[in-house]
């Protein structure tokens, strides 16, 4: 289970005050970084809403050079992020240039473990508090993360700022995922935020089309290149010629033109079916599947060189069951568009729907979601949808926690059970993986009767 702690990175090169701060702030995930590159290389990849930073690092660590240049770089990266400054006792002129710089507050070492946690706090709940705000902002404006995706969920809010930042690129991307996670989405709004959103955005089912027509549909062919082509037909590929082609279910692909789309993606020169010329193509590819690649791989059903090739840029869309609030979120946008549809604007979802729905697993995802809601509003008897009119399988349900206490309690439980079982036992051990102190791991073992 995810540790669903507040994120906190602490760039501190000292090793014994790192220990120190285990101790202090162990109600933090906690992640460190004793230089700049670590620290920026962090915050690239997590992405946290919180940093502490000692501006005494290394080359420079008795003066204060590279903790403002790794500042400046924090800062320039994710302008939203609160970095509290930690300084010497009587370095009061630095403290102040790097409030002058961006940073959010300063605080002088040795600090004090209850004074520094409750800044920390402090910054915690403005970041979270100026994410809602930008949140309600782009919902009012009708700007939402990406168009046609809603979301509240971490995960998905990060998935559609990498789409947002790969969008101007052309770099080829790989969109991983569940079937009906939404994909096609993702795909259509990498074209859309592009340069080459005034040009075709062109789909291709690649598990959808027989393999004797697909190579037709790819490539095009040429008048009388075989039976019944009784004319020059362009394929997809030259079709999206300026735009961007998206191939879906590219595991599906065919080995043959595995080899022919390789050599397209190569040197974006095309010959339909029949055709002795090469055509020039510029356009943007994007693929998805459901299937796992390097088992396709290992299989030898799937090209390793065309893998390569097509995962310039991966992303992985997590299943609708494992994205914290979205389906209930969801759930409220289809019923209000069905029952506008339907001439039943005062349609809701009942509570007890809603904790059906947030109950469910939904291995259909939002695909299943939008078709069960569907299936409801035209089913729903009163002003309000029911449990039953859902028509959801009693088995495939979660456990619901609304109580955060409750919430918490359950995931630490579930940690230290996995982490106990996974070291046979020992509490040092199980502690260091835990991010915790012995001392509260013991607290923990002792509260949840595991001792």
């Amino acid at each position: 289970m995810a540790d669903e702690r507040p994120l906190l990175l602490m760039v501190e090169d000292d090793i014994g005050l790192q220990k120190q701060m285990r101790w202090s702030f162990d109600r933090f995930n906690l992640m460190f970084a004793g230089d700049r590159e670590t620290a920026l290389a962090t915050l690239r990849r997590h992405e946290p809403a919180v940093v502490t930073l000692d501006l005494g690092l290394p080359p420079d660590a008795d003066g204060a050079s590279e903790g403002f240049a790794t500042l400046q770089e924090i800062l320039a990266f994710a302008p939203a992020t609160k970095v509290i400054v930690l300084t010497g006792q009587n370095d009061r002129s630095n403290a102040l240039k790097a409030v002058a710089m961006g940073a959010y507050d300063f605080f002088a070492k040795p600090f004090e473990a209850e004074m520094l946690n409750t800044v920390i706090d402090r910054a915690f709940r403005l970041a979270d508090l100026e994410r809602e705000n930008r949140e309600l902002r782009a919902r009012q404006t009708g700007e939402m993360p990406l168009d046609g995706l809603l979301t509240r969920d971490p995960g998905m809010l990060k998935i559609c700022r990498q789409v947002e930042r790969l969008a101007p690129t052309s770099a080829t991307v790989l969109l991983l995922g569940e079937s009906g996670t939404g994909k096609e989405v993702l795909a259509r709004a990498l074209h859309q935020l592009s340069p080459r959103s005034d040009k075709r955005f062109v789909a291709i089912n690649c598990a959808a089309i027989p393999e004797a027509l697909l190579e037709s549909e790819l490539f095009g062919h040429e008048k009388g290149a075989f039976t019944g082509a009784v004319k020059q037909t362009p394929g997809k590929i030259e079709v999206a010629d300026g735009g961007t082609l998206f191939l879906d279910e590219i595991g599906d692909l065919p080995l043959p033109l595995q080899s022919k789309l390789l050599r397209f993606l190569q040197e974006r020169k095309i010959e339909r079916i029949g055709g002795r010329s090469e055509i020039s193509v510029d356009v943007r590819v994007v693929c998805a599947t459901h299937r796992n690649l390097r088992e396709l791989i290992a299989q030898g059903t799937f090209r390793e060189d065309l893998f390569y090739r097509l995962s310039e840029i991966v992303i992985t869309i997590p299943p609708l069951r494992e994205r914290a609030g979205d389906a209930a979120l969801l759930a409220h946008s289809f019923a209000q568009r069905f029952a506008r549809q339907n001439g039943r604007d005062r349609l809701v979802l009942g509570e007890d729907a809603l904790d059906a729905i947030s109950r469910h697993r939904w291995p259909g995802n939002v695909r299943e979601l939008e078709n069960c809601i569907k299936r409801a509003v035209i089913m729903a008897d009163g002003a309000a949808i029911r449990a039953e009119d859902l028509g959801l399988e009693a088995g495939d349900q979660q456990p619901m926690l609304f109580n955060l206490r409750q919430a918490r309690e359950e995931a630490e439980r579930q940690a230290v059970l996995k982490v106990m079982a996974y070291v046979d036992g020992n509490v040092a051990r199980a502690a260091d993986l835990l991010g915790i102190s012995r001392p509260t791991l013991y607290d923990l073992l002792n509260r949840f009767g595991l001792r």
